[in-house]
């Protein structure tokens, strides 16, 4: 067993994090025992809000690796998901890939198409092809690579907590810089949920170019 911790936190962690971390290899444990070698895990950021891209991660870590504080990205508050993220995205023993599908696509196939098309992207984008996969909340379809739907996946498994955290991150950061395009609407605060001042400003300024206008709230404005 490996220990991965963010750089900013030197204790050990504690007995009932181990517990929770071995906890979290469960399904990437028992797909294995089934005979499959390369599991990954699979999420997306950015399905509810009225604004941006949706965007998915699939991510594959090292058998016997564990990160500490690693979690459903929206159970970890900003910095020490950041720090994960980092840890995530610079180790030797993760491999991810990310797919990004813009609003544009979004209005035109869906939103649920346009998650599953970013995830398959995902896939496509690690550098070592997996043979099995765990994925959040939907069923996915993709070539000849077994897959199995996992409820709350981000808090069940590891790899799916590791996904989420990227597709967070990545997605954050592209707001961020749509942010610079578009401060009106702030962007940097809620990231293009719908939130009050979101709403607010909506009804303000209209739609910018990166809404999306097949949703409620956008089509109404």
């Amino acid at each position: 067993m490996q220990i991965k911790q963010p750089l900013t936190q030197s204790k050990q962690p504690l007995k009932s994090e181990l517990n929770r971390l071995k906890q979290l290899i469960l399904p990437e444990s028992q797909a294995r025992s089934k005979g499959y070698h390369l599991v990954a895990g699979i999420d997306e950021a950015g399905r509810g809000p009225l604004a941006g891209p949706v965007v998915a991660a699939a991510c594959m870590i090292e058998e016997g690796i564990f990160f500490v504080g690693i979690n459903d990205s929206k159970l970890i508050a900003p910095k020490k998901r950041r720090e994960i993220f980092e840890a995530l995205t610079t180790s030797k023993s993760v491999r991810f890939g990310v797919g990004v599908v813009d609003h544009t696509e979004i209005d035109q196939i869906n939103i649920l198409q346009a998650t599953l098309k970013a995830m398959r992207m995902a896939v496509e984008r690690l550098p070592t092809q997996p043979d099995f996969l765990l994925v959040d909340g939907v069923r996915l379809d993709y070539r000849e690579i077994a897959a199995e739907k996992l409820i709350k996946g981000d808090q069940r498994s590891q790899m799916v907590a590791a996904a989420s955290v990227i597709a967070k991150e990545t997605r954050d950061k592209i707001m961020l810089n749509y942010h610079q395009e578009y401060p009106a609407y702030g962007f940097d605060q809620h990231k293009g949920y719908g939130t009050a001042k979101h709403r607010e400003a909506l009804l303000k300024f209209g739609p910018c170019p990166i809404h999306r206008r097949s949703f409620a709230p956008v089509r109404a404005c």
